[in-house]
Formats: C-alpha cells, structure tokens, sequence
C-alpha cells in the first residue's frame, strides 16, 4: 500500500522504527552497543522524537525477523531516519533500521509517559 487511503474518518500519522539483527559481533562489543543504544533512544524519547519503543520477543518471519519497534511523530521519515542511523548501534552494524510511515484512526493511540514527561 502506497500513499493514503481514502477513508470516511481522520488518520494519525506516524513514523515506525523497525530495528533488525545485524551480523554477529563479539559479546563484549554486543552489551556496550546496547548501552549506547539504549542511552540513544532515551535521549531521543526526552527531546520527543521518539514516542515510544520497545523489544520484540517471540518466533518471527526467517531470515530478518524484527527484534525492536519505536514510533515517532516529526513529519518526516527522512528526519526519523537520520536519528536512527545516528544510533551508535546502527552505526557499528549490531541494529539495521528501517523507518516506514504508520497510520492509525485519529486519536486511537496515547503516550501517556512522553506527557507526563513534557
């Protein structure tokens, strides 16, 4: 699906992280990139970029399966992305990021942590 569908109500957009398994790295260099990641992704969540992200755990679709998710809500896929191959993470090849546009009924999603941030 490309572009917006044409509905009778509102849609909310937003931009979705998609963080995949890079090639193996040795355990060391794996548990300081996840750190630096993790400082990252908080940094970009107190500057409200990122609204929320999280994990996933659990079988998925082979070869890639997905191993984290994250919206945001700048506008900007391009803008999204820039910030996430800023990740030192993604930088070192531990994470592949993809960032595609989320859309979703107007109003059906809160974030009640980045208000009680803000």
């Amino acid at each position: 699906m490309t572009g917006t569908p044409q509905l009778d109500f509102a849609l909310d957009t937003y931009e979705c992280i998609v963080l995949y398994p890079g090639p193996a790295l040795p355990s060391e260099t794996v548990q300081r990139l996840q750190a630096e990641h993790f400082e990252h992704m908080q940094a970009l969540q107190r500057r409200g970029i990122v609204l929320v992200s999280g994990s996933i755990d659990g079988p998925a679709r082979e070869p890639a399966p997905p191993i984290g998710i994250g919206l945001a809500r700048t506008g900007s896929v391009d803008d999204v992305r820039s910030v996430m191959e800023a990740d030192p993470a993604v930088q070192a090849g531990l994470y592949q990021v993809d960032v595609l546009t989320f859309l979703c009924p107007a109003g059906s999603l809160e974030f009640p942590l980045v208000k009680a941030q803000g």
